[in-house]
């Protein structure tokens, strides 16, 4: 969400000519696809938050594993990743395009820490602030600015004086061009998987801080003492967010409360069982520091794509290289999960679910591409293209619950009796005898479609919140 609006112009052969190596018109068009893609991203995450408790498969896996929601923030940092490039070409100077970054990494962080860092509590709680000693310093915003501002850098500052607009770049030649991104990637590799299996996990302590909680003002003590596990309780990523940030800046309600472990009612959330470990009551922050670092290689992934989209000349050149490393990357990840060496796991942002989301994003992406950018079939996705060119408007309103936040504050005598809760009671569980249908269908037909038509009426009259 990076890249919110006017950002990403590039040459797209008009709808009437065939797939084909026909060179591309001079004008720049925007790629539709892009803002598809990124209005089906923020579709997906209001759908699967508000959503996935009531249908477990598209809520988060509880610890390995890889569930619909899993996918959002991968999709995230890739369609930054493969702005990054579309926008910055338009910036020659350095110095300037340098501040544009920081700035909008400032934004982001900003953003993130006022949404999630528990300053908010819409839309549930009718109340704003935060005890800044249980502060969360991590977050979603957090996480793509951290990834923005690294591969921006590297974008920056590896500018060369090589032709990098010459039209006669093949596939191999855009790896060459561009070999310190993959340096950064393989750096980052190394570093994620030396601190991942490297690092000595001793026994920890934590106190339980949940009014709700008959534990609540309880200290546990978590016994670990070993290398290189991934499990929940000791695994590397969650030690050095408790050393680091501190255990009471992490988050409180991760998504491991679901395993069988931990409650009966799993994969749904209920009452812990009597016999539930120590760690099912710990928080444990998703979007912490090693895993946002691992994080980072989406959006390089991204950034190829990128890449290939400014220089390849036609259809046929950008869609063989991408679908081939989609396969390749989906390949790669389910053998290294089915093989047992590298889970798939979005809470540790393992190598195996790099490799499975990124190639899943680009099969998504490219197939946007062909009925999008080639068959013309925009209509059929005007609505996802309205919410992907005011991303952060929705991402802010709807995904993080400001609106029905401010709409459930007018309540009729007590504050469950609010006009959300009628309609979503009276409207959709009533109508369809299931709550759980009633609130899939409340989500898809008055949350984001809801929003979709906002969007659109704000693209019809030019306003789009841009960072």
């Amino acid at each position: 969400m990076a890249e919110i609006k006017g950002e990403h112009n590039v040459h797209v052969v008009s709808e009437e000519e065939p797939v084909s190596a026909k060179p591309l018109p001079n004008k720049p068009k925007r790629v539709a696809s892009l803002d598809i893609f990124r209005g089906l991203t923020v579709a997906l995450m209001i759908l699967v938050d508000d959503a996935g408790d009531q249908w477990p498969v598209i809520g988060h896996a509880p610890w390995n594993g890889c569930h619909l929601a899993d996918f959002v923030m991968p999709f995230f940092l890739f369609i930054v990743g493969m702005a990054i490039p579309l926008s910055l070409k338009k910036i020659p100077n350095k110095l300037l395009a340098v501040k544009k970054v920081i700035v909008r990494t400032l934004k982001l962080l900003f953003w993130g820490l006022l949404l999630q860092g528990g300053f908010s509590h819409a839309p549930d709680h009718l109340s704003y602030g935060v005890d800044v000693k249980h502060i969360r310093w991590c977050g979603i915003l957090q996480r793509i600015a951290l990834a923005y501002l690294v591969v921006s850098l590297v974008e920056i500052i590896s500018r060369s004086g090589q032709a990098r607009d010459d039209p006669e770049h093949t596939n191999l030649s855009i790896v060459k061009l561009y070999y310190w991104h993959w340096l950064v990637a393989a750096c980052i590799v190394i570093v994620y998987m030396t601190l991942l299996y490297g690092i000595h996990v001793p026994d920890w302590t934590f106190t339980v801080h949940n009014p709700d909680s008959i534990y609540n003002g309880t200290t546990f003590t978590v016994s670990c003492g070993v290398r290189g596990k991934l499990d929940p309780p000791c695994n590397a990523v969650g030690y050095i967010d408790r050393v680091v940030l501190g255990i009471n800046h992490v988050y409180k309600k991760p998504a491991w409360r679901k395993s069988e472990a931990c409650t009966m009612k799993s994969p749904y959330e209920g009452p812990f069982k009597k016999t539930a470990p120590a760690w099912c009551y710990a928080p444990f922050e998703p979007e912490g520091i090693l895993s946002s670092i691992s994080a980072i290689l989406s959006t390089i992934i991204g950034l190829h794509y990128g890449h290939v989209l400014v220089h390849l000349q036609d259809h046929l050149s950008r869609l063989k290289q991408w679908i081939l490393i989609g396969l390749a990357l989906l390949t790669l990840g389910f053998v290294l999960h089915f093989t047992h060496a590298i889970p798939l796991n979005k809470q540790l942002y393992s190598l195996s679910y790099v490799c499975v989301t990124s190639g899943a994003a680009a099969l998504v992406f490219s197939a946007f591409y062909v009925m999008v950018d080639i068959l013309g079939l925009k209509l059929l996705f005007v609505p996802l293209k309205w919410i992907g060119m005011n991303a952060m408007f929705v991402f802010v309103m709807a995904a993080e619950g400001i609106f029905a936040g401010f709409i459930n504050g007018w309540y009729y005598d007590n504050p469950q009796n609010t006009l959300i809760y009628w309609i979503q009671e009276h409207v959709f569980i009533r109508v369809w005898h299931s709550t759980k249908l009633g609130m899939l269908l409340y989500v898809i037909f008055v949350e984001i479609l809801f929003w979709a038509v906002i969007a659109g009426i704000l693209h019809q009259l030019g306003i789009y919140w841009k960072l």
